[in-house]
């Protein structure tokens, strides 16, 4: 048996998985208390807590499939992109981890009127010196947000590591010293994904120490055996395998997509992405182009927006019911939002939504729009329903880009907690893509996928194609 976990912006995920028939055994989640925004525009990671709710999602799945310490084989990891974590070499953190959430770089630092992001792209050599590394960089990718440290002078004195937060929780659980896998390093804005290797000639132009940086692996590498401290806590064996953390994105295509070559996958949390699989490096302006293991890539279109955009309109109605009527409101109004946006026809009688709030990775200036308004579409269920169009419109333009490279793929899959959980954007996404979706059997797919590089790792398969074949399958198909 092997354990998937992934560390989630807002939950942790863990997943026990039977590798011969791909019976997710138990199932676990709790919310990621770990996070905080020490001032406005910043999001930042307390990784000690990270740590303890780590063991404590661990033990809570482990009692809950109810083996013996030794069934469980290895334990892969997964989670969120870009950010980064400063980590001394006894696994011990330096600092608390900034998030890809965090918007610090877009603002200017005192004394100066240039934001420190247009600063760092400057000073690497404008945007076309970026042309290896398969994105642009942004808020919250770990390339900028160690050039805003630098600049502060507020990086920990050495010897200290620049990793990924789910390699520092590799870290943790091994003892071993921070290794990423290009999966995670190509989220940083400074990693050359042809070469597999980081763009040194960026970092000299922007004085980041080489010593900062940690060495990369490989997909399926098995880092080190869980610590025994750790083991006897969790319920587990000392020494249990723990393999090298991939991307969350990466992972969940791998624990979403049967027949990935064939497939496009959206994946919707709290941010969202399409995805697909390419056998070639391809360059192409607002899309992402990540590293896929056994030398493959994945196309990337992926928004700021997702379930963090119905979020802010939940606020502004609950704000109203508070502010406007001195009601109590409920802390969760999404199933009622759903409820009122299914009672308004498709196209919102013309209320047209970008659900850009925070912007977009190609322009962080961008901000969200309602239009289009009448007498007619001014209503809660209207707005909530022009949201969640909205966001399958921007989708679907990302599509559009990668359309001429890609081709058309005949399977459309949605994963991740917003399409499970809200039907109607299952239903507009189909819709919008005028095809079905196809909704994977096993939940917390990106934990899934963790738990087949686990398995590949172990020698249980022979690449992630094979483990799909065998393990995946979907449970629902949403008509258009």
């Amino acid at each position: 048996m092997l354990i998937g976990l992934d560390i989630g912006t807002t939950s942790l995920s863990a997943v026990a998985l039977d590798p011969a028939t791909g019976r997710q055994l138990a199932h676990q989640m709790i919310a990621n208390t770990a996070g905080s925004s020490p001032a406005p525009g910043r999001a930042e990671l307390d990784l000690p807590r990270l740590f303890d709710l780590t063991v404590h999602c661990l033990t809570e799945l482990v009692a809950q499939a109810d083996l013996l310490p030794s069934a469980i084989q290895g334990i892969g990891v997964t989670g969120q992109q870009h950010g980064v974590a400063l980590m001394r070499p006894d696994a011990i953190p330096a600092r608390p981890a900034i998030t890809w959430q965090d918007l610090r770089v877009q603002q200017p630092l005192p004394g100066t009127d240039t934001p420190v992001l247009e600063r760092f792209i400057a000073t690497a050599g404008g945007q076309e010196a970026f042309g290896n590394t398969g994105c642009l960089p942004a808020a919250g990718f770990l390339g900028p947000s160690l050039y805003w440290l630098t600049l502060q002078n507020a990086l920990p004195d050495p010897p200290v590591t620049a990793c990924f937060i789910p390699d520092a929780v590799v870290s943790f659980l091994t003892g071993a010293p921070p290794i990423s896998e290009p999966t995670l390093a190509a989220s940083s804005g400074i990693f050359d994904i042809r070469a597999n290797r980081w763009e040194w000639t960026l970092l000299e132009r922007l004085r980041l120490p080489d010593r900062l940086f940690p060495p990369v692996g490989q997909a399926w590498d098995v880092v080190g055996g869980l610590r025994r401290e750790l083991a006897e806590k969790i319920g587990l064996t000392p020494g249990t395998a723990v393999t090298i953390a991939l991307g969350d994105n990466q992972a969940s295509f791998i624990g979403s997509a049967q027949d990935p070559a064939r497939s496009l996958l959206l994946n919707v949390g709290t941010g969202g992405q399409i995805s697909a699989r390419t056998d070639k490096f391809h360059f192409i302006p607002g899309l992402e182009n990540r590293p896929f293991p056994a030398g493959q890539y994945l196309l990337i279109g992926g928004g700021l927006f997702g379930g963090r955009s119905y979020a802010y309109l939940q606020r502004f109605f609950q704000q109203v019911g508070a502010q406007l009527l001195d009601a109590d409101t409920p802390i969760d109004l999404y199933t009622r939002m759903t409820e009122l946006a299914t009672t308004a026809p498709a196209g919102s009688d013309g209320l047209h939504c970008e659900p850009f709030f925070t912007g977009s990775r190609v322009d962080p200036a961008l901000r969200a729009s309602f239009s289009g308004l009448s007498p007619d579409n001014f209503t809660p269920g209207h707005f909530a329903r022009a949201l969640l169009e909205g966001m399958a419109d921007g989708f679907y333009a990302f599509f559009e880009r990668m359309k001429p490279a890609v081709g058309t793929r005949p399977l459309l899959v949605g994963a991740g907690n917003g399409v499970r959980r809200n039907r109607l954007l299952a239903q507009i996404l189909a819709r919008r893509f005028g095809m079905p979706l196809l909704i994977p059997t096993r939940t917390e797919e990106a934990a899934v996928g963790a738990a087949i590089a686990a398995a590949i790792g172990l020698g249980l398969f022979a690449d992630s194609d094979t483990a799909a074949a065998a393990l995946l399958d979907y449970t629902q198909t949403v008509d258009p």
